[in-house]
Formats: C-alpha cells, sequence, structure tokens
C-alpha cells in the first residue's frame, strides 16, 4: 500500500505543475486581448465524467467484483479444497487397524510343501484373521484432534477469502483512483490545446512572444507523457484484478465507479467485539487451542497399552482331527518415549495459547487503528465538502474576478487556483483513504458496511 500512495502523492504533485502552468500561460494569452473569451470558471471536476473519460464500458461495481473473486478466484478454491480435504482426515484416524489375514502350511518330515500331510498329525494347512484393538477411547481423542484440524482449516479458508477480497478492493479503490485523474489530465491537455493555439494567434500577430507559444507546447509534451503513464498504471492494476478475479488477460478493460463515501455505522466496541467473534484468524488459533488440548489428552491415554485378538483354523489330513487356535495380545507402550511424547503436547498446548493471545491483542489493535483512520478521514472529507472546497472555489472566483478587472495580480489568481487544484486531490486522496479504511474493518471483523 505504500507504493501505491507514494504513486498517487506523485501523480497529484505532477498534475499541479502540469494544469497550473497551462493556467499561467493560458491566462497571459488571453488577458491580454479583450476580445479573447473570458476565462473558463475551474469549478471541481465531476467525478463521474471525469472516471469514465474515455471508456465506453459499463462501469462494474465492486459488490459484483467481490462475488466473482469469491467464485472463480484459484486461491480460495485451493483453500477450500484443503478444508474439505480435512474433514475427511477424521474417519480415517477414527476407524480400527487394518485386520490382517494369513495363510499357513506347516510341513513334517520334509521341507516339500505338503510333506507328511497325510500321515502325520501334526502337518497342516492353516487360515487366520487378526486384528489390533487401541484401548478404548484413543480413537475418538484421535478423531477430535483432526476434527479440530478441520475446524482450524475452515477458518484458514475465511481469512483466505478475506484476504482476496480485501486485496481486491485496495486495487479498486486505486484504479478508480487513477480512472479519475486519467480524466483530469485529458481534460487539462484539451484546456491547454487550446491556450496553446491562442498564444500562437497572438504570436503571428505580434501580440505575444515566442517563450509563451514555446511553454504551451512543452507543457502540452508533458501532459501527454504523464497520460501515457496513466495508462501505463490503469492497465497494471486491471491486469492484477483480472488476476484476482481469474479473467483471462486478454478479457475487456475494466470500468469501476465512482467512489463514493460510506457511513460507518458501528462503534469501536461493537466492532472488537465482532472481530473477537468473528475474525478467521482468531478462530483459527482457538481451533488449534482445541487441538493441542486434545492432543495433551490423547499423550496421557498413550500410556494405556493396546491389545490384538487373533483366530486361526488349521486344516490337517483326513486322518487327523483339526486344530483351533484363539490369540490374545498386549501392547506395551514404551514409557520413556510417552513421557516425551506428553511433554512435547503440553509444549505446544502452552505454544497455542500463546500464538492465540498475539494474535487476539494484533487484531485488536488493527481494528482500533482501523477505526481510529476511518474516523478521522470521516471529519476531514467533511471539512473538506463544507468547508475547504466551497471556501477555495470562492476565494478564485474572487481572485477571477479582481484579475479580468485588471485590480488583482496574477500570483493571486495563481495562488487560488492552486487551492482550488490542491483542495480538489486531497479530497480524492482522503476519499481513498476513508474507504480503505473501511475496507480493513470489513477484513477485521466480518461486518458489511452499506
Amino acid at each position: 500500500m505504500q507504493s501505491i500512495y507514494l504513486s498517487r502523492s506523485v501523480f497529484g504533485c505532477t498534475r499541479i505543475l502540469f494544469i497550473s502552468a497551462a493556467l499561467f500561460v493560458g491566462t497571459l494569452a488571453l488577458a491580454g486581448n479583450p476580445g479573447a473569451q473570458e476565462l473558463p470558471s475551474l469549478q471541481r471536476p465531476d467525478p463521474e465524467s471525469t472516471a469514465m473519460a474515455e471508456h465506453t464500458a459499463a462501469p462494474a461495481s465492486l459488490h459484483e467484483l467481490v462475488q466473482e473473486a469469491e467464485q472463480k478466484n484459484p486461491q480460495i478454491a485451493a483453500s477450500f479444497h484443503a478444508w474439505q480435504a480435512s474433514r475427511n482426515v477424521p474417519k480415517q484416524v477414527s476407524a480400527l487397524p487394518d485386520t490382517q489375514l494369513s495363510v499357513q502350511q506347516f510341513s513334517v518330515g520334509s521341507p516339500r510343501p505338503f510333506a507328511g500331510y497325510s500321515n502325520s498329525d501334526f502337518a497342516y494347512i492353516g487360515f487366520g484373521a487378526s486384528q489390533d484393538i487401541p484401548y478404548p477411547g484413543k480413537r475418538q481423542l484421535r478423531a477430535q484432534v483432526a476434527e479440530h484440524e478441520a475446524d482450524s482449516m475452515e477458518a484458514q479458508t475465511d481469512s483466505m477469502r478475506r484476504t482476496v477480497v480485501g486485496n481486491l478492493k485496495m486495487v479498486y479503490f486505486h484504479l478508480a483512483y487513477i480512472q479519475q485523474t486519467l480524466g483530469v489530465l485529458q481534460r487539462s491537455d484539451s484546456l491547454l490545446t487550446q491556450v496553446q493555439e491562442a498564444a500562437e494567434a497572438r504570436y503571428r500577430v505580434g501580440q505575444g512572444n515566442q517563450q509563451d507559444v514555446l511553454k504551451a507546447q512543452l507543457q502540452h509534451t508533458k501532459i501527454l507523457q504523464e497520460i501515457a503513464h496513466h495508462h501505463q498504471e490503469e492497465g497494471l492494476l486491471e491486469s492484477q484484478i483480472k488476476q484476482v478475479l481469474g479473467r483471462p488477460q486478454e478479457s475487456a478493460d475494466i470500468v469501476v465507479e465512482t467512489l463514493t463515501q460510506r457511513a460507518l455505522p458501528y462503534s469501536v466496541t461493537e466492532l472488537l467485539q465482532r472481530a473477537r467473534e468473528q475474525n478467521p484468524d482468531v478462530h483459527s488459533k482457538q481451533a488449534s487451542i482445541r487441538q493441542q488440548d486434545t492432543r495433551v489428552e490423547l499423550a496421557h491415554k498413550e500410556f494405556r497399552p493396546d491389545f490384538n485378538v487373533g483366530y486361526t483354523y488349521e486344516h490337517t489330513g483326513s486322518q487327523a482331527r483339526d486344530y483351533y487356535m484363539a490369540t490374545v495380545g498386549i501392547r506395551l507402550p514404551n514409557r520413556g518415549r510417552q513421557k516425551a511424547e506428553l511433554a512435547e503436547a503440553q509444549e505446544n498446548q502452552e505454544r497455542a495459547r500463546q500464538e492465540l493471545d498475539a494474535e487476539s491483542q494484533r487484531v485488536l489493535s488493527e481494528v482500533q487503528q482501523q477505526y481510529v483512520r476511518a474516523k478521522t478521514s470521516e471529519e476531514r472529507l467533511k471539512i473538506y465538502s463544507d468547508g475547504l472546497i466551497p471556501q477555495s472555489e470562492t476565494t478564485f472566483q474572487s481572485a477571477l474576478s479582481a484579475y479580468q478587472s485588471n485590480r488583482q495580480d496574477f500570483e493571486s489568481l495563481l495562488s487560488g487556483f492552486l487551492d482550488v487544484l490542491n483542495v480538489d486531490l486531497e479530497y480524492r486522496n482522503e476519499l481513498v483513504e476513508h474507504e480503505s479504511a473501511l475496507a480493513e474493518l470489513e477484513r477485521l471483523t466480518g461486518v458489511d458496511v452499506p
């Protein structure tokens, strides 16, 4: 995001220089000609007209793009399938170990197969089966460990979805800024073309000087260069959005809607509570604690022995009776190994608790910061719309009237124009900051700001 803000700042400063130079040259060219058309009033640009300066496609709403990303983004899909895969683990770990089947052949008097089978009571063919049986409760605990892991994966899937949607919103806001300011540059270039023509006309009749014409041509070239750079930024941002949406890169260009200010209907207390209850990263850590608690319980249970039962049927020759054998075995655990396993589980349990505390503190801190950022930005936007913008426009109109009646110098007029332009650019930047803060709060708390 730092690079986005820096790029925005550079664009704003460069645009100020371009348009200021255009006004300066145009005023000099038009002021000396009483019959020339009056210098146009530079009101605050209409966002809708500037945003759609050269795009004919219907603008895509952020809500539509978010829905498309949730359905088609490969990262979200991969995370979802990972969660679905983890849901099948509890059935695997809670099942009994595989049953073993065996076939035996016992020879008497010779290593040849079936030797003594017809004349010895000891030769036989045997068929058997055996089954390992864990100590009661172990399989259920293993299933619970896997279930908690699946819960953690589900929370991580939600976290991935929110992260992708949050990134989409940030790029969307930046693209809206670029497309709107691109329209401002294009309108400025049209105005500068008129200024250049007026300067050339005055120069041809001997009322102007060559320096005015050269300055106009230079500024026109610089604006063309800046427009080309804006087109590059627009293409890069559209490419990022298409990647998030899973669209082909050769698909149609993306036109965004004009940004409008949204009101935050939640208090900071409500947002903090929503973050505790709905933040997926916190949920993932909570599931991890439950998993580690169950692992500790399972480690205690692993000190208990496991069992093995078997049964074998042994068929002898026709002159002897068959044999039947049942076996029961007990596996005694290695207590030294089990103590180490228990110690490991307890350490991981404490680690999970500390990670939950750290994650909770991080999320709540981010919520508090974004709330302060959003409310402060909201106050600044009100100051811009109710105070700075109308005041700067009134000041500029007054300076323009005084300059046209030869009652004020050009520096005062230029200063008034720069105030209007600076305030307008700052208002656009502040609007992007405000919407970005709301998007972060939506990601952190799960609320939907209308």
